[in-house]
């Protein structure tokens, strides 16, 4: 069993989080915030370590001095997120498109990425292949599209097999059906593969409102593969709502905390959430996340350390475990 020491817990988040309120934050800048002017803006919230970094978008010719100047900010990257809108043909299909030199320069965009990762220190490109679907019957082969996708992720994890390629499903936009829209499918597509640097980005809100229990995933995900990037948000399950952590399922969210934790889960628990979409500061917003996951781990802590707990689970007591669990969130009777 995995145990990361609390103070140990690397923080990730979205970087394109810190554009909101640009207007304020740059007033009478024209045009949209640079990326290091979000990733200072970023620097300011207190225990975030790390950030994400979409390739291509937040990415320029030079990896290697784009992480040297992050680091002079106090931040780390985490990894790499790909991102298919630099074609638009490839809204029909990145790995998918029925035409194969666009499928080819998917492909070998994928490859510049984890070079790029590479080149700035980071060992993990997230791949989300949310263009990768269809959105009508008979528009799509389904077998044949299926196979696409086998290929193009098996040759983006050759490319470089000290890299790990975690794939992030979502049940569904931009496309109406996605390739890869839950654990279950994706650990099918994991399976065929069978490359060794291959994982699973478990995104809560995605795994919501794709109608899993979070921590049910987690475990089978660790069962048959492993989890690169655990993406924390909240939402009311019906789409990809970006919500602050614990603002509506915080049971399941301490749940699937104990669930990683017990599993050996290592990296960083990286906030994809969306202040920018109603203009919250970004700062404040990012360093509550912090908070709130801090505690959650504290309350996972004790469950761990309460004997009653495990023995309830054991003899699946539901209204046992839910006593134990709102006692030591809440605190008991007194």
């Amino acid at each position: 069993m995995g145990r990361i020491a609390l103070s140990q817990t690397r923080f990730a988040t979205r970087l394109n989080s810190f554009a909101s309120g640009a207007h304020l934050a740059w007033p009478g800048q024209p045009g949209k915030p640079s990326v290091i002017q979000m990733a200072a803006r970023a620097a300011r919230v207190n225990g975030l370590t790390d950030l994400d970094l979409n390739y291509p978008d937040h990415v320029n010719d030079n990896p290697a001095e784009m992480s040297r100047r992050l680091g002079d900010l106090g931040l780390q990257i985490n990894g790499f997120a790909m991102r298919y809108y630099t074609n638009p043909d490839f809204k029909l299909g990145a790995f998918t498109h029925p035409e194969k030199a666009v499928r080819r320069e998917a492909i070998d965009l994928t490859k510049k990425g984890i070079d790029a990762a590479r080149e700035a220190g980071s060992k993990l490109m997230t791949i989300w292949l949310g263009q990768d679907g269809f959105d009508y019957a008979f528009q799509a082969d389904y077998t044949a599209m299926w196979q696409h996708e086998i290929d193009g992720i098996r040759e983006v994890c050759l490319h470089d097999p000290d890299c790990l390629i975690s794939i992030e499903y979502k049940p569904n936009e931009p496309r109406s059906y996605s390739l890869m829209p839950d654990a279950a499918t994706t650990l099918l597509a994991i399976k065929e593969v069978g490359a060794k640097n291959l994982g699973v980005t478990l995104d809560l809100a995605h795994v919501l409102y794709a109608d899993e229990q979070p921590a049910f995933a987690a475990a089978l995900i660790a069962r048959h593969s492993r989890i690169l990037g655990v993406h924390l948000n909240d939402g009311y399950a019906k789409r990809d709502d970006g919500l602050m952590v614990g603002a509506v399922h915080t049971l399941q969210t301490v749940e699937l905390l104990r669930q990683i934790r017990r599993d050996g889960y290592d990296g960083a628990i990286y906030f994809d959430t969306f202040p920018d979409l109603t203009g919250l500061d970004p700062v404040r917003e990012c360093e509550v996340n912090i908070k709130t996951v801090q505690r959650m781990l504290k309350v996972v802590d004790r469950l761990e350390q309460d004997n009653r707990l495990s023995s309830a689970i054991d003899r699946q007591d539901a209204v046992s475990t839910q006593a134990i669990v709102q006692e030591l969130m809440f605190g008991a009777d007194h």
